[in-house]
């Protein structure tokens, strides 16, 4: 075999060599192309959150209305024209505010009046004791009689028992001098006025000069089921009780006060208990008459295994959640729980702290199935105490 055709026989081989490495190379990529994407569509897609561990404030919901605290009907206790209305509409005053004026003319004149009769009285009296004294010093001399004396005396008591009336009647009129000038006998907010300036206000008239509303502070009354009095008593016993006011949507928090107290009977129409709360509402976010949603905490829950609500499933056995594995599959476990809030789940047990569930993507996964993560395994995010 010369030279040449050795060469020729070399370069076949290597091309064969070469064809054979290029076609083994295709293949290990199509065939890992393909068991990639076997993989990839056995995997379910899914959203996963870490279980968390932390206090849980339980609260008792109801629907409450908002009460005032004190309401006074404001009526004149004398009778006249009015001549002055010194308050708007709507306005806040504080007890002892000027609210109205009477004439005080024919008040200021009966006291006038009273004035005058008690100072002439005095110098009837006066010139009593004055006779009495010069009685009594004859009758030692025997130059006068012990009847005249008598009577005498008799003059002076009843002049100063008079003078007692006046007295009396100088207090009532001053009284009703001062019922001329019509004040707040509370804090609160005036209503509508009923009566303008110039008009004759009488004692009974059937409409108030106005309504007087006390709203700071105020109180809210709701009512619960009668199986919650039990928790309820016994929140209260521990100590002060914790009561929210949210709006009617139960999304934004007005106020935060106390219960004051549970009603003494339970009302049997309905089977229901009646509760009173008081807010201090330095802000007058409550309004007497208002509808709102009640959460009063009843107690906290220490150190709770806590999920999301989306997270919880309901079986024909009870609840349960899917557990994300190391492996990344799934188990299907039961749990024993309770909603405390419309976002947040408390488990009591099935469960333990750092655990992956899944959020989203529930109705794909069969047991033991691989799951893709969407998402990062974040915690569930803190809530405040206000759930």
């Amino acid at each position: 075999m010369t030279g040449r055709n050795s060469r020729q026989i070399f370069f076949i081989v290597a091309g064969i060599a070469f064809a054979s490495l290029a076609a083994a190379i295709i293949f290990w990529r199509h065939t890992s192309s393909q068991a990639a994407q076997t993989a990839a569509r056995s995997s379910v897609p899914v959203t996963v959150t870490e279980t968390t561990v932390r206090d849980v404030s339980i609260y008792s919901h109801a629907l409450g209305t908002v009460q005032a605290l004190n309401t006074v009907a404001i009526r004149a206790q004398v009778n006249g024209q009015i001549v002055s209305i010194n308050f708007r509409q709507g306005q806040e005053v504080h007890q002892g505010d000027v609210l109205a004026k009477i004439d005080p003319a024919p008040f200021k004149a009966a006291l006038d009046q009273a004035i005058a009769k008690k100072s002439q009285d005095e110098a009837q009296l006066i010139a009593a004791q004055k006779d009495l004294a010069r009685f009594k010093s004859l009758a030692l001399k025997s130059y006068e009689t012990q009847q005249n004396v008598d009577q005498q005396q008799a003059k002076v008591d009843t002049t100063k028992a008079t003078i007692d009336a006046d007295q009396a009647a100088i207090e009532a009129a001053q009284t009703q001098l001062d019922y001329a000038t019509i004040t707040a006998p509370i804090d609160g907010v005036v209503g509508f006025r009923q009566i303008d300036v110039g008009n004759i206000i009488h004692t009974t008239d059937a409409s108030p000069l106005t309504v007087l509303t006390q709203i700071k502070p105020t109180t809210v009354i709701c009512t619960l089921p009668q199986s919650y009095l039990g928790r309820v008593r016994e929140a209260m016993l521990r100590g002060e009780v914790k009561v929210l006011a949210f709006d009617q949507d139960d999304q934004k928090q007005l106020a935060e006060g106390k219960l004051l107290l549970i009603n003494n009977q339970i009302d049997q129409t309905t089977s229901t208990i009646q509760l009173k709360a008081e807010f201090a509402n330095d802000d007058g976010r409550l309004w007497p008459g208002e509808f709102v949603r009640v959460r009063m905490l009843i107690t906290t829950r220490k150190n709770a295994v806590t999920i999301p609500a989306v997270a919880m499933q309901r079986g024909p056995d009870g609840f349960y959640v899917w557990v994300v594995k190391p492996d990344e599959t799934v188990e299907q476990r039961p749990i024993e729980a309770f909603q405390a809030d419309e976002d947040l789940v408390v488990a009591i047990a099935g469960l333990n702290a750092g655990e992956t569930v899944v959020v989203d993507g529930q109705s794909r996964l069969d047991v033991g199935a691989h799951v893709a993560i969407r998402s990062p395994k974040t915690p569930v995010a803190q809530q405040p105490d206000n759930p």
